[in-house]
């Protein structure tokens, strides 16, 4: 089994199509579901299905709330995309001008942190989405130095 896409029901499409841009997705296809647009992305993390809602309920903080339970973040490894010079700080200041000139305001929900997760050591950053759903953006620092 592999999996197949991501899906995310969007208050606005057009925003949302632009906000995926900036992290390398393309439109491959655009559709309406009876009632409302969609369309499909294809990315560096796969495939996205973005669904345009109708007088759409704000979504819930999933962030921020320690009590809810449902979809809580995508996350995104920009390591390959990092130059030498460059760090997960810098990729995101980078990124907040990409969404500007898309008239789209970046919202950080956590400021880079280092953060073990295996036997690797990452830089681990959250932001909010067109939607405000988070976004978790990894930038691998390498693996833990084994002790002898």
């Amino acid at each position: 089994m592999k999996g197949h896409h991501m899906s995310i029901r969007t208050a606005e499409i057009h925003r949302a199509i632009a906000f995926y841009k900036t992290l390398h997705f393309d439109v491959i296809q655009r559709f309406t579901t009876g009632y409302t647009l969609g369309c499909w992305l294809e990315g560096p993390a796969g495939r996205l299905e973005l669904i345009q809602i109708p007088n759409p309920d704000p979504p819930p903080d999933a962030f921020s709330d320690e009590h809810y339970v449902g979809y809580y973040h995508l996350s995104f490894d920009i390591t390959d995309e990092l130059s030498s010079d460059q760090t997960l700080s810098t990729w995101l200041e980078q990124w907040r001008d990409r969404l500007k000139s898309e008239s789209i305001t970046l919202k950080i929900l956590l400021y880079p942190i280092p953060q073990v997760i295996g036997n690797h050591t990452y830089h681990v950053a959250f932001a909010a989405d067109a939607d405000g759903l988070p976004l978790e953006i990894l930038h691998n620092l390498g693996p833990l130095s084994s002790t002898p």
